[in-house]
């Protein structure tokens, strides 16, 4: 194989995806043309990539190509996930350039999609690019899975999962979004960390409706419908749900532990060695860190009345719920039911989807993501997480055993807050670090 040399643009070719307002919660009112439009761009920036991938469309927005590896056909493909699809932009937003410009300035990309998702997909075609250009071929076949739906929770993705099942595929490891490298991940600990997330959490949305009697305002009844929903609501607080720390946590605290010096090493020890206190302690602290030992329960829409001086007959809330690994939907709404208890509160599950089970960190499929950071970021540690988001790699739970969950670019906190908010942004010196990821999981690719 000659030498890889990286070809110059990367920023370019990004700017120019973000151009193309894909935004799949719209796609109804906008038409599918941006998204076709980004179909045939990446034929056009990626030649290489069209001219010896086997390409396919799974449904309308699901893209899967195949690169045949030079091993046996039954070993278990690489699979490269992410998705080329953005959420809307709030008009009323303040973006320092417009959100659809791709302004490339001061050795950042700007818009909409640059970290969420199309930087994460465009470092992937970068190193299968210079791979090619280079005269690589895989030692195993290798797959590229883009969705163009996954900010609505559509189809494509799943249908991409369906298709490889029923051909026999089994996954040996599959890579999407989730976490990345960022800077004092945890409060005790200093330095740089990927965060690979191996179990994601599930999601549930519910709602609460319940009925009562309508009339004047003036005369309420001791309970109406607005004061059941409020009170059913009241009762899911934080403590709702029981806290326990999945291994992943425990062997993200005992990596960390090996990090970190003086005190905090001590009690970073103490914490991976005693679960059950870990859990009572990051629930102590709340947020982010509570959210990775429990399920988290979060009323976000309500809904009654049609007037201020009218009591409505009907009152709803929608609840928002992230599922701990270990836990499931069935098990979830049940308690649900049992927090409220008013019969006259009905639950319904609008949608929901199960929490992953946990995969390796142990063995030859994590090392191999830990040796490719060891290389595009060196001086971080690789270490396990639980992912609090719902990603398209959780329709290959069901037939692989090992799906793992990271962006390979630096954020930081403020950019972070950036996904899915304003000012959304990518370091250009980040998308070549995440080339040479990629390229390095390639090459190394057993």
């Amino acid at each position: 194989m000659a030498p890889v040399t990286p070809r110059p643009g990367v920023a370019e070719r990004l700017s120019r995806l973000i151009q193309l307002p894909t935004v799949s919660a719209e796609l109804e009112q906008r038409g599918p043309e941006p998204f076709e439009a980004l179909v045939e761009l990446l034929a056009e920036q990626y030649p290489l990539v069209h001219a010896h991938l086997e390409r396919e469309r799974i449904g309308d927005l699901g893209l899967l190509y195949r690169w045949p590896g030079r091993g046996d056909a039954d070993d278990g493909p690489l699979v490269l996930m992410a998705h080329f699809d953005v959420v809307p932009v709030d008009a009323s937003d303040d973006w320092t350039y417009p959100p659809f410009e791709g302004r490339i300035a001061d050795g950042w990309v700007h818009g909409r999609g640059a970290l969420d998702d199309k930087g994460p997909l465009v470092v992937v075609l970068e190193a299968v690019e210079n791979l090619l250009a280079a005269g690589f071929t895989p030692a195993r076949d290798v797959y590229l899975s883009f969705g163009g739906d996954e900010e609505c929770h559509g189809p494509s993705a799943e249908a991409i999962a369906a298709t490889l099942e029923a051909r026999g595929v089994v996954p040996w490891l599959v890579l999407d979004e989730g976490g990345a490298v960022v800077d004092s991940p945890l409060p005790m600990v200093s330095g740089t960390a990927a965060m690979v997330g191996v179990g994601e959490k599930g999601v549930l949305t519910a709602r609460l409706t319940t009925r009562g009697d309508g009339g004047h305002a003036s005369m309420p009844p001791t309970t109406t419908a607005v004061r059941r929903i409020a009170r059913a609501v009241e009762r899911l607080g934080p403590r709702t749900f029981p806290a326990r720390t999945p291994r992943a946590v425990t062997e993200m605290l005992r990596r960390f532990s090996e990090r970190a010096t003086g005190p905090g090493r001590a009690a970073l020890r103490a914490l991976a060695a005693a679960p059950a206190a870990t859990a009572q302690a990051f629930v102590a602290r709340g947020g982010e860190t509570a959210a990775l030992v429990r399920t988290t329960v979060a009323a976000t829409m309500l809904d009654g009345g049609t007037a201020a001086n009218v009591l409505p007959s009907r009152a709803s809330a929608t609840l928002n719920l992230r599922i701990a690994l270990g836990e499931t939907v069935g098990g979830t709404v049940a308690r649900i039911r049992r927090r409220i208890a008013d019969e006259q509160v009905e639950v319904e599950v609008v949608e929901a989807s199960e929490p992953s089970p946990e995969s390796p960190t142990d063995d030859d499929r994590f090392a191999l993501i830990t040796s490719a950071v060891g290389v595009s970021h060196p001086d971080a540690a690789t270490v396990p997480y639980v992912v609090f988001a719902a990603t398209d790699s959780r329709y290959f739970h069901r037939f692989s055993p090992a799906v793992y969950r990271f962006a390979p670019l630096k954020m930081s906190a403020a950019q972070r807050a950036t996904i899915h908010g304003v000012d959304e942004r990518v370091e250009i010196a980040e998308l070549e670090r995440g080339e040479v990821f990629h390229r390095t999981l390639l090459e190394r690719l057993g």
